[in-house]
């Protein structure tokens, strides 16, 4: 004979369905929540990018790849990052999905006023990296690891660089990765399109 349990009465509203999470988000300027104001050095980030990109490292063939971008926010201090590519084939056809990342950017402003950029970038291969650094201008961001923590099965990496900026209405980026005993070395660049936002 199984022995019924009650549920605690303090508990007994987890039990109750709930409606779809109620806020926006987006990644149009022209629609949905108001950016907000500390993330003004960022705002040219914001939208929905695709394009291709060419990869390689040390031990590793060189190879090329498409990629898909989102910036957006819900109105709060912080930009949401998400990243999917797949790698090509010598015709731009895809061959099979590649690295994903998500993550968070948000700006603090340093004793000399100065917009500082933070972003925290997770993927699935356990990898977590902390990157710090500034905005340069109002169309270009450069960071660096500050931390990279990673799972004992991932891969080693022990430092990376970005150098994001808009160029001529592109997100074009640049990516070096310090990895399996190698210096920091140039790994990933890429040019994208607005395709959103």
């Amino acid at each position: 004979m199984s022995e019924e349990k009650s549920v605690p009465e303090e508990f007994a509203s987890t039990f109750q369905t709930v409606d779809p999470y109620p806020y926006e988000e987006t990644h149009d300027l022209r629609s949905g929540p108001e950016l907000h104001d500390d993330l003004l050095p960022l705002l040219p980030l914001v939208g929905l990018w695709r394009g291709r990109g060419q990869g390689g490292y040390p031990d590793v063939e060189d190879f090329m790849y498409a990629q898909e971008i989102e910036f957006f926010h819900d109105g709060r201090p912080f930009l949401q990052y998400r990243a999917r590519s797949w790698l090509l084939d010598a015709e731009g056809k895809a061959v099979r999905p590649a690295n994903k990342e998500t993550g968070f950017w948000r700006v603090s402003y340093g004793e000399n006023g100065n917009p500082e950029v933070e972003a925290m970038i997770a993927q699935p291969t356990g990898i977590l990296e902390l990157f710090y650094g500034q905005a340069k201008g109002t169309t270009q961001w450069e960071v660096a690891t500050d931390a990279v923590v990673r799972s004992p099965h991932s891969k080693e990496v022990t430092a990376e660089k970005r150098l994001y900026g808009v160029v001529e209405g592109a997100l074009m980026y640049a990516v070096e990765m310090a990895a399996q005993g190698h210096p920091l070395t140039p790994h990933l660049s890429a040019r994208l399109n607005r395709v959103g936002g």
